[in-house]
């Protein structure tokens, strides 16, 4: 149902992963997660190392942060994030690369996971901070923790990568499937099941052809090449596509049809976190967009500037209007360079102003892309006039939830409504009012 076909626009497709030089002072924010924040456990003045902890989980949907960098922490205080909220976060002044020593930074691929109990690899997963690096960032614990009556028969993991100009995780998949491979066995026995499938995009025929020759040695994991369609990266249609299961509407999760889904760079993370004990301190970025100089993928340490990221591809090209955190269709437009990388910082795109500038907003003429276009559904135009003129419960009627906010009804429409605005300040106000109901 709905969707639509944007531009690929994967300019560092065939770029490989480098690894970005460490910042001079990194800002590592203790709320880059779904649920409650971490507690800092560090005070300014203090030594650490790269993976050691500095803010503690506080609550069962919450994760763990460890530090990036080895140094001096330098003050703790606020930063902005992509949103532009400010969260608390520790600020390090980088002194060397000095490494915890528990953590294994051999080549050496660790295959082995028979003697592993699924609550040590769920222990482990928790003690790591891994979240969802799709963009979601949920606590990967709180994912593998079956809730008593429910059982998963299937893992799927979320290769799909559908936004344009994003290509993090389909470099991950080449340059490091044997580790996502391993991960996903992690999972499949973290949930006590035997089944995973793998959902990748037509357009990424080489991580297809790679995935299948490598998962022919890994029983109960399949490839599935998957349409070429935005948003089939959304966790419901990527359900519905590879099993054929809808997830009811909110508050039921995918656990409720037997699904875990978690992202490809969550399950290198998994195996690196469990196989060689080391936290999510890093990830894969793309820093991307059409006029940049030496666009790329880039391995980066958590609270690293973006700044330094435009610099290492040339710096931003003079045509820039926007630079957005994550792809153009659901990421933030953002307002300073030293916004730190999170763990949710998929991509950093530079879109010049004949992409970025919004065309002038006209009257609605009833033409009904937008409901064409909805992947859940909804009737966009109804909803963003009911947002307009704060009916709230009229909203909640008409399920204004289910919205994924995936611009798929903005991008579709011929008037340039800004439809997708009205549709995030209601679903946002909706769920507030839920939120305060069950107090």
């Amino acid at each position: 149902m709905g969707g639509v076909h944007p531009a690929d626009k994967k300019i560092t497709a065939a770029k490989p992963i480098t690894p970005l030089a460490v910042p001079q002072t990194v800002a590592i924010p203790c709320a880059m997660h779904i649920g409650a924040p971490a507690e800092i456990i560090v005070q300014k003045g203090d030594k650490v190392k790269v993976g050691q902890l500095i803010a503690k989980a506080t609550g069962f949907v919450s994760a763990n942060i460890h530090s990036s960098v080895s140094g001096t922490v330098k003050n703790i205080g606020p930063v902005a994030d992509a949103s532009g909220y400010t969260k608390q976060a520790v600020y390090i002044t980088v002194e060397g690369d000095e490494w915890d020593e528990s953590i294994d930074r051999t080549p050496d691929l660790k295959r082995n996971i028979d003697d592993l109990k699924p609550e040590d690899i769920i222990n482990k997963v928790h003690e790591a901070g891994i979240v969802g690096m799709g963009g979601a960032t949920f606590p990967t614990r709180v994912k593998l923790m079956v809730p008593e009556g429910k059982k998963a028969d299937a893992v799927l993991i979320n290769a799909v990568e559908c936004e344009p100009y994003l290509t993090a995780d389909h470099r991950v998949m080449l340059e490091k499937g044997e580790q996502m491979l391993i991960g996903t066995q992690l999972l499949m026995k973290a949930v006590h099941c035997d089944r995973a499938y793998i959902g990748i995009e037509q357009n990424k025929p080489d991580a297809i052809d790679y995935l299948t020759k490598l998962s022919a040695n890994y029983p109960g994991i399949t490839v599935v090449p998957l349409k070429l369609k935005y948003p089939q990266g959304s966790e419901k249609h990527l359900i519905k596509a590879i099993l054929g299961r809808e997830v009811p509407p909110p508050p039921h999760l995918p656990i409720d049809v037997g699904a875990v889904v978690d992202n490809a760079g969550t399950a290198v993370a998994v195996y690196e976190a469990v196989m060689k004990n080391k936290p999510l301190i890093e990830r894969v970025v793309t820093v991307t967009g059409d006029s940049v100089n030496n666009p790329g993928n880039f391995l980066v340490r958590i609270g690293t500037p973006i700044s330094a990221l435009i610099e290492a591809v040339g710096g931003m090209p003079d045509d820039t209007e926007k630079i957005i955190s994550g792809g153009p269709m659901m990421g933030k437009a953002v307002n300073s360079l030293e916004i730190p990388v999170a763990k949710g910082t998929s991509g950093i795109l530079m879109l010049p102003k004949s992409l970025a500038h919004r065309g002038e907003p006209a009257a609605c003429i009833r033409c009904g892309k937008c409901v064409d276009a909805c992947p859940m559904g909804l009737e966009p135009y109804l909803l963003s006039k009911l947002a307009k003129l704060k009916r709230f419960d009229d909203l909640e009627a008409n399920h204004i939830t289910d919205c994924i906010s995936c611009g798929c009804c903005m991008f579709a429409c011929p008037s340039n409504r800004p439809i997708l605005d009205y549709m995030n300040f209601g679903k946002g106000k909706v769920l507030a009012i839920i939120k305060s109901r069950k107090k």
